[in-house]
């Protein structure tokens, strides 16, 4: 039951308390290009063990990394105010031509969870160089729309005053500007979005969904431009996201991993219902959206396959 995080950062570092707040695996293992920022985060992150669950937290290397069952990637650089998810992309792949085989070489059976922006890119380029090494691209999976899911939950949540954990709504596509919040599959308590409503008195028109959409889609430039970085959804998310595989929970998430084509969009990876387990990523669940977001989604889908176009031509 070992988890490895590579990368103590913010977003690694808040993803290991997350871990140890909900209990999630029975030892921690913070690896970072900065060593002393590992130690300091694994020991801060210890003391609170009293307070939560019994685990084991500590730093290492590498090869401490050895028999993980999930290994959590947030290395690389922070996004910068201002600055495109799509924009991280040149800086942050050369990181994974080093990080992912050191991986690889030491926890060849773990599933690998991958935080780093742009996250549905370096989810690619992580399934590209793992599938060198014979590992499918099921055990490769990005954290995707998972927290934009959580997001467009949680407002809806607060609109219509309901458990956000009641309100079953999705956002697919790009982890970015064009991702795409799915209304046509909203719904709460066994109704669509428009019927509960419409039955218990609460205004739902175009002002209110632009007003949400916007909350949703700009979320993340809102909190760097206020505090510098985002990492206690994220951290929040990972930790669920590692809890579902390690405990082979089998549940649905809007994580992203490379798909075959999605939205007449052919070898991409974009964020999709998948159902969730031990072994990764176990089914996917193309969704019945209507025609608007069909196209909206094909053309998220569009912009991630150009963008991955331009990295392979350059590779080669």
């Amino acid at each position: 039951m070992k988890i490895g995080i590579v990368g103590s950062g913010y977003v690694g570092a808040t993803a290991a308390f997350a871990m140890v707040m909900r209990g999630v695996g029975r030892e921690i293992v913070l690896v970072d290009a900065k060593p002393a920022r590992a130690l300091a985060e694994a020991d801060d992150i210890l003391h609170a063990v009293p307070f939560a669950h019994q685990l084991e937290v500590r730093p290492g290397e590498y090869q401490d990394l050895k028999d993980c069952r999930v290994v959590v990637i947030a290395a690389g650089t922070n996004q910068k105010p201002g600055e495109t998810r799509l924009q991280l992309l040149g800086r942050n792949a050369a990181v994974f031509r080093d990080v992912v085989p050191n991986i690889l070489k030491y926890s060849p059976d773990a599933v690998l969870v991958v935080a780093t922006n742009p996250v549905d890119v370096m989810t690619h380029v992580t399934a590209r160089i793992a599938a060198e090494r014979g590992i499918a691209s099921a055990r490769v999976i990005g954290s995707g729309t998972t927290l934009d899911t959580a997001r467009f939950r949680a407002l809806l949540g607060r609109h219509v005053g309901v458990d956000p954990n009641h309100v079953h709504a999705y956002v697919l596509g790009e982890h970015g500007d064009s991702e795409v919040l799915t209304w046509s599959l909203v719904t709460v308590g066994g109704l669509s979005l428009e019927d509960f409503c419409r039955q218990q008195s609460i205004p739902l028109n175009a002002a209110v969904k632009q007003e949400i959409d916007q909350k949703v889609r700009k979320a993340a430039y809102t909190i760097i431009s206020g505090k510098g970085a985002t990492y206690y959804g994220i951290g929040s998310a990972l930790a669920r996201i590692t809890e579902v595989i390690m405990r082979d929970q089998r549940s649905v998430l809007t994580v992203c991993t490379p798909l075959k084509e999605a939205f007449a969009v052919s070898n991409v990876t974009i964020s999709m219902p998948h159902l969730v387990g031990g072994e990764g990523i176990l089914s996917t669940f193309p969704p019945t959206v209507d025609n608007e977001e069909r196209e909206l989604l094909h053309k998220s889908a569009s912009l991630i396959r150009d963008v991955l176009s331009k990295l392979e031509a350059a590779a080669a």
